[in-house]
């Protein structure tokens, strides 16, 4: 089912019916996986660590063998996670291509794994009911014609050796990206990450995407024309009316990193679930597995978690609109047509006062369970009676209530900062 918010988006954004799966899902899972999982301490460690290309291949791609590599597992964890589709790094700006590419040398199909890597996934979480996304960069660390591998932010437009190898750059990256628009089916996103230099021709290579495959979202990042704005490692939605998605991590790294500890928990996937949700958009969450394959237990067990609160709350996140109510001190918000979701992760006691829809409200009850919740409403405030305590789901305990007509705050967030 379509939001309003759906419904509202017009022609000029560029979207379409086919689009409509985004906002439904609203959670994502993200997989950072190439040879740098097989050094264990993230994704830009060959830039970071100045790596020559040949040490690189010697400690890291050829060691980098895929060995326990299931994507139905995969798939299947996204799918008891209560995700709608994921992302696979087909390629980072090392440059080493998870599919045996014809454009260069540097690639699965030749070294490490030897072996596609790319087609396994999408026909896996295809299988399994999922929306397909590519992660690919068109920064190449190690390419000849690139600027360089070892800059400490990024080159800039003028960096480029001469203008002949910024066009054969230009030329390889397009090829690349032909051959995973056109060998592996229908493919529902393009996530483009490192489109630094800026001077990439994006918009004619953007433009043959939609010619290959008419349905695909592009983000951002590579310029337009695209459809989905982008928050790295924070939740700022995009431009009203445009798609947007929070892309986070578990710990601390994107790619498998063996010595970060520093994990979230299945309360902050909730959390950042929630408030995405709030503001109408999705959460890109993301798993670094090991060069095996294998997924770290920590991140596994917190996302099954996850999954089983979603399987008895998910009509608070899927397909919900940006909610236009913040101001509490109990949890957070989210709604869809005439219903409003309270997520209560702190609790109020045997009473919570929501002091902020304007409409007139039909009923209340527990989400989980549908068990009836009595309430009051006195002029501007609404007070809802009896309530467990402690709370049912120490993740969030989810009460829908249900308004007349479309549900509207009394008064309008002016300003970005919301105590918490």
């Amino acid at each position: 089912m379509s939001s309003i918010h759906d419904n509202q988006l017009s022609k000029s954004d560029g979207l379409s019916k086919s689009h409509a799966w985004f906002n439904q899902a609203r959670y994502g899972m993200f997989i950072h996986w190439g040879a740098y999982s097989a050094a264990a301490r993230g994704e830009w460690v060959s830039n970071r660590e100045r790596i020559p290309k040949e040490e690189y291949i010697r400690l890291y791609v050829d060691n980098f063998r895929a060995e326990q590599y299931d994507p139905s597992a995969w798939a299947a964890l996204a799918k008891d996670a209560g995700m709608g589709y994921a992302v696979l790094t087909t390629r980072h700006h090392d440059g080493f291509a998870l599919w045996p590419t014809k454009a260069d040398d540097f690639h699965a199909g030749r070294l490490g794994p030897k072996r596609d890597l790319v087609g396994p996934f999408v026909e896996a979480f295809r299988s399994a009911g999922l929306k397909v996304g590519f992660y690919y960069s068109p920064a190449s660390w190690f390419h000849p014609d690139y600027p360089g591998a070892y800059y400490r932010d990024w080159p800039g437009d003028s960096d480029w050796r001469d203008e002949e190898a910024r066009l054969r750059f230009i030329e390889f990256y397009r090829a690349q990206l032909i051959e995973l628009m056109k060998d592996y089916g229908k493919i529902d996103y393009l996530w483009y990450d490192g489109c630094i230099p800026n001077n990439l021709q994006s918009q004619v290579v953007n433009e043959e995407v939609l010619r290959l495959q008419p349905d695909i979202l592009i983000n951002e990042r590579n310029g337009p024309p695209s459809h989905v704005h982008i928050s790295e490692q924070a939740i700022k939605p995009g431009p009203k009316g445009q798609l947007w998605e929070a892309c986070m991590t578990l710990n601390r790294n994107w790619g498998y990193h063996a010595g970060d500890y520093h994990w979230k928990n299945a309360a902050s996937i909730i959390q950042m679930l929630c408030e995405t949700a709030n503001k109408g958009g999705n959460l890109l969450l993301n798993i670094g597995p090991k060069a095996d394959g294998s997924v770290p237990e920590e991140s596994a067990k917190m996302l099954h978690q996850a999954g089983d609160w979603l399987k008895r709350n998910g009509a608070s996140i899927y397909g919900t609109e940006h909610c236009p109510f913040s101001w509490n001190n109990w949890g957070l918000l989210t709604m869809r047509g005439n219903k409003v979701y309270l997520i209560v992760i702190c609790s109020p006691g045997k009473t919570l006062c929501l002091a902020e829809v304007k409409n007139r409200v039909l009923s209340a009850r527990y989400l989980d369970g549908g068990g009836e919740i009595s309430f009051q409403q006195e002029k501007d405030r609404l007070f809802l009676h009896d309530l467990v305590d402690p709370l049912p789901d120490p993740l969030g305990t989810v009460i829908e209530i249900e308004v007349e007509g479309y549900p509207e705050p009394l008064v309008q967030q002016t300003s970005f900062w919301i105590p918490g």
